[in-house]
């Protein structure tokens, strides 16, 4: 009896034992697929900001394509399954870099495209003020120094893979020169107008001061950002399709595109004080391309400079009037990478390459397909979904 009792009782044991393992086993498939597919396939995104309005919205979830442009291989593959870069409670490291590997990309089914919607590692996210992410690490020294925002706050390094992720549109290729002015971008040579999904400040003079602003409202304007510059002159911020119904109403006299004055803004890439350069004028500049060489001088170190030393891992020096790269003197360099100009639609609500410069193809992540679900934060009760959204492809 006691021999059966102790067989029943470990058959039983072995029996719970096995059950648990299964679930266990389940568990660590669903981790391994769904980390497998995130990584190599296909992963979904959030707008957290307006930048890409009217094309995409605050509240839009998409879902992003690494196979159209390949699978970047994890450069930091020790890393907890489905965090970023941080924990969600802990607040603390999400991944381990003690282990870092060299950048390398699977085949995919095409190159980055002019007008591409894509979403990329934030460049100058290799350096992080944790206490304050918004302005960049690099923006806070260059208001304050480097010494008073490293002792003001807690500042940390992230690899690549492990930077914000933004998402802009593609305005200029490797090798490509692009330029702007009064708010029209130029890529070689050719002007490329803003479309109707893009956003753009615009001066709106009316016959009277009394209107009915729900009539703007209705045509998609968001009158509670209208900034007043007289009773009868707005300026708002308006997409060229919707400036051109704005213009058939009987109270309008006139709306033209208002983009800033040629001027110095020393919160620009490159920050030379020798480029009076803004948000709407500025350049030209060559987007770096693997293979092309460069020439080096005062001139195009200030654009050069960052991509380089920080991105190509370089060691950059100036002694006097030479440049040293890897303790050599330097007249030339050649890139590694190819390089890309990111925008974003709504021009002046935007924080991109005119800001930052160049990225880099070791920081895309993947081009964005198309919307699965868009929430409306302001919205009504019902109408929080905004149903004419969901399955929208991107363009």
């Amino acid at each position: 009896m006691n021999y059966k009792f102790w067989q029943k009782k470990n058959d039983a044991e072995r029996k719970k034992k096995t059950k648990s393992r299964e679930w266990v086993d389940a568990i660590v498939f669903a981790v391994v697929a769904a980390t497998i597919i995130r990584v190599f396939f296909i992963e979904a995104y959030t707008i957290p900001s307006g930048s890409m309005e009217r094309s995409l919205l605050v509240g839009d979830f998409l879902f992003v394509s690494k196979v159209n442009y390949g699978a970047r291989i994890p450069m930091t593959p020790v890393a907890f399954p489905f965090a970023h870069h941080t924990m969600p409670i802990t607040g603390t490291k999400a991944y381990w870099d003690g282990v870092q590997w060299k950048y390398h990309r699977l085949p995919g089914l095409s190159e980055i495209k002019r007008n591409d919607v894509v979403v990329f590692n934030f460049p100058e996210g290799d350096t992080v003020a944790l206490e304050n992410q918004n302005p960049s690490y690099y923006d806070l020294v260059r208001q304050s120094g480097r010494e008073v925002i490293n002792t003001q706050y807690h500042v940390t390094s992230r690899p690549v893979d492990k930077r914000e992720n933004y998402i802009k549109r593609c305005i200029g290729i490797a090798g490509d020169v692009i330029s702007m002015k009064n708010g029209i971008a130029n890529v070689n040579g050719k002007d490329e107008p803003i479309k109707s999904t893009g956003m753009m400040p615009y001066k709106v003079e009316l016959k009277t001061p009394n209107f009915n602003f729900s009539v703007l409202e209705d045509l998609g304007l968001k009158t509670a950002d209208m900034q007043q510059v007289s009773s009868t002159v707005y300026i708002v911020n308006s997409s060229p399709e919707i400036a051109e119904e704005v213009k058939k109403l009987d109270f309008v006299k006139s709306i033209a595109m208002a983009p800033e004055a040629p001027g110095s803004d020393g919160s620009l890439f490159p920050h030379d004080p020798k480029r009076v350069w803004n948000v709407d004028n500025f350049g030209p500049i060559k987007i770096p391309a693997k293979g092309w060489t460069v020439q080096i001088d005062s001139n195009t170190m200030p654009l050069y400079y960052r991509a380089i030393r920080t991105y190509e891992g370089n060691k950059v020096e100036q002694k006097g009037k030479d440049w040293y790269i890897n303790d050599k003197i330097a007249t030339s360099y050649t890139f590694k990478m190819n390089y890309y100009w990111m925008m974003g639609d709504n021009r002046h609500q935007s924080a991109d390459s005119r800001y930052w410069g160049f990225v880099p193809e070791d920081h895309v992540v993947g081009k964005a397909l198309f919307i699965w679900m868009s929430w409306d934060s302001e919205g009504s009760f019902f109408n929080k979904i905004r149903w004419s959204r969901i399955f929208k492809g991107i363009h």
